[in-house]
């Protein structure tokens, strides 16, 4: 007999809230799913008010996150679900290191820019978004070109936690990096778990009215890339984050493109938005708020 997983919680950017991080921890413990999906920004923003960018300066993966999943593991022994990890902007790339050191114990896979197995599905991971306002730049590329939207700060400007070449930063774009991860593949059944929402969707909507130096600014902060690389390849299901405020705006937390599926987990106000979602019955996913 193959077990087929399917159960499944998808939260997104938690930032490090402790709140949010125990309601996670007791709903797991206590509906044990088969999975679940970290979709990025899972530390604190204290880079806003001084970045620490330096290995060790904030320990929030090592210090906080991987204790409190080592105890739950312990709780539920061969009931511990599968747990899948990628960063997301407001993470320092650093935290790497705690998230591979922490993968090689069997706490979590970290799948940011691979490919893993997940019963009959192919599972793809990637962390990037195109350029923000904000400084810190070790997950944010160019999306299908060089430009750069009003009031953005570019990949080559702000700052880093890690080097990356030069070449990187000018070059680099979404839209490459996705295609090398498909690698012509059939990706019908694939699902990607996403930091960044596709462009023009309810998952990427922001406030209107905004101006920067009387440019009025784009209510979609999305990627074009992700929208385009969606359509062209229509996956079973893309998940998301990035933009908190989205769901609210555009009042779903789901979109479709095609035949592909799109959820998102980011939430803007202070409770932990928890998407659920059983693969064989995709269209019954619900999002709770805790």
């Amino acid at each position: 007999m193959i077990f087929l997983m399917s159960r499944c919680f998808f939260v997104s950017d938690i930032h490090g809230r402790a709140d949010s991080y125990q309601k996670l921890f007791r709903t797991i413990e206590g509906e044990q799913p088969d999975a679940v999906f970290l979709g990025g920004d899972l530390g604190p923003m204290a880079w806003a008010a001084g970045p620490p960018l330096r290995p060790g300066a904030g320990n929030f993966i090592s210090g906080y996150l991987v204790p409190h999943l080592v105890c739950l593991r312990n709780e539920l022994g061969r009931l511990y679900p599968r747990i899948f990890v990628i960063l997301g902007n407001d993470d320092c790339r650093y935290e790497e290191a705690s998230i591979l050191s922490a993968a090689a114990s069997g706490l979590w896979e970290y799948i940011a820019g691979r490919r893993v197995e997940f019963g009959s599905h192919p599972l793809y991971g990637y962390p990037f978004v195109p350029p923000t306002p904000f400084l810190l730049k070790d997950w944010e590329r160019y999306d299908v070109s060089r430009y750069v939207d009003p009031g953005c700060v570019s990949p080559e400007e702000g700052v880093r936690s890690v080097p990356v070449s030069e070449r990187e930063k000018k070059y680099a774009t979404m839209v490459e990096d996705l295609e090398r991860l498909a690698a012509g593949r059939d990706l019908s059944q694939a699902i990607f778990l996403f930091h960044a929402p596709p462009y023009g969707t309810k998952l990427d909507v922001t406030f209107g009215g905004r101006m920067f130096e009387h440019v009025p600014l784009d209510i979609h902060l999305g990627s074009i890339a992700v929208r385009r690389f969606i359509e062209s390849h229509q996956p079973f299901l893309t998940l998301h984050g990035h933009v908190h405020e989205a769901a609210a705006i555009s009042g779903s937390w789901r979109d479709r493109i095609g035949r592909t599926h799109c959820f998102t987990a980011a939430h803007d106000g202070p409770e932990l938005a928890l998407v659920e979602f059983d693969l064989q019955k995709i269209d019954e996913a619900v999002r709770r708020i805790i």
